[in-house]
């Protein structure tokens, strides 16, 4: 039996560790399970974006601060019982703090989405320019080019001096030869 595994070419002794098989490169890998969860990053740049926006208004400070009112008034001069953040107000600043490590990232992304949008728009811009620009030399060309030929064409004003110079020369030529028959009476 041994020398029939020589003789197939397994490997014996040291070398006979359990391999993984291989894996057909024809053939696409099965899915891994994934430890976190799968989310749209589009969907929370949105989101972020919304949230920054709103960060970003006359309306979140108004409500920041009445929020702030009610929170110090509440727990400086509210019942006793009821109060449930001293005076340094510790909780407060807390959920303030909080607030804003999350506001800071969130402002962050929306303006590198932003950034990247403003990005893509002055590429197009770009590539636009350059095609007016373009159309707008070869245009110049054409122009150029049938001006030139047009100075070569005959115009109508041109053929219009022409005849009225040849109705003068022809009516020169009558006048004199008439003249002459005047004279030869």
């Amino acid at each position: 039996m041994a020398g029939e595994d020589r003789a197939k070419g397994a490997p014996t002794g040291a070398s006979a560790v359990a391999r993984p098989p291989r894996s057909r490169l024809d053939q696409p890998k099965t899915p891994r399970r994934r430890v976190l969860p799968e989310y749209d990053p589009e969907a929370f740049g949105r989101l972020s974006e919304r949230i920054a926006r709103f960060l970003g208004t006359w309306r979140f400070i108004a409500w920041m601060t009445i929020f702030i009112i009610v929170w110090v008034v509440w727990n400086a001069f509210g019942p006793v019982g009821w109060r449930f953040d001293g005076y340094p107000f510790i909780f407060l600043t807390l959920m303030l703090s909080l607030q804003a490590s999350y506001a800071a990232p969130l402002i962050l992304l929306a303006q590198n989405r932003q950034t990247d949008r403003d990005r893509v728009t002055y590429e197009q811009d770009r590539k636009q320019n350059e095609r007016s620009i373009a159309d707008t030399e070869y245009l110049t060309r054409e122009i150029a080019s049938l001006r030139m030929g047009l100075g070569e064409v005959a115009t109508r004003d041109w053929i219009r001096n022409e005849l009225q110079d040849l109705v003068r020369d022809l009516d020169d030529r009558r006048t004199p030869s008439a003249a002459e028959s005047d004279e030869d009476r």
